[in-house]
């Protein structure tokens, strides 16, 4: 074996690293602070009436990536503003879960939930969860 074989393969083995462990942190924290920052004023999420605010799954802890593939469809298929930004976000947290990427996050394909909230506060509890994982990489 040569010298740039057994370098090709090292350099594969530490991307292939690399990758497994692949949370994408930075960039959901940048989409959802995007989506924030243009979200207009939140109505309040009423769950047994019909309005037209969205009301969201806020996870119970273990639960949260099966939410938020959940509530990111959810607004992918109520045309919520900012389509692009939602469908990186949803295309994200899908690759996540299916993949297992992430061993910081639980890979329960159920979104378990206690309450239901309005899109900031959805997408506040997308920023706080992945907030703590960036601190922690710290």
């Amino acid at each position: 074996m040569n010298a740039s074989m057994l370098s090709y393969i090292l350099l594969s083995c530490l991307l292939l690293s690399v990758q497994a462990e692949y949370c994408g942190v930075r960039e959901i924290i940048r989409y959802t602070e995007h989506l924030l920052g243009k979200s207009p004023v939140s109505c309040p999420c009423r769950q047994a009436a019909v309005s037209s605010c969205s009301c969201l799954p806020i996870p119970e802890s273990g639960h949260e990536l099966a939410c938020f593939v959940n509530g990111t469809k959810h607004l992918l298929e109520n045309n919520e503003s900012s389509n692009s930004v939602i469908t990186r976000l949803y295309r994200t947290f899908q690759a996540l879960l299916d993949r297992k990427l992430c061993k910081r996050m639980a890979h329960d394909d159920q979104c378990q939930y206690k309450t239901k909230g309005n899109v900031t506060e959805f997408l506040e509890t997308i920023l706080k969860t992945y907030q703590k994982i960036n601190k922690s990489d710290a």
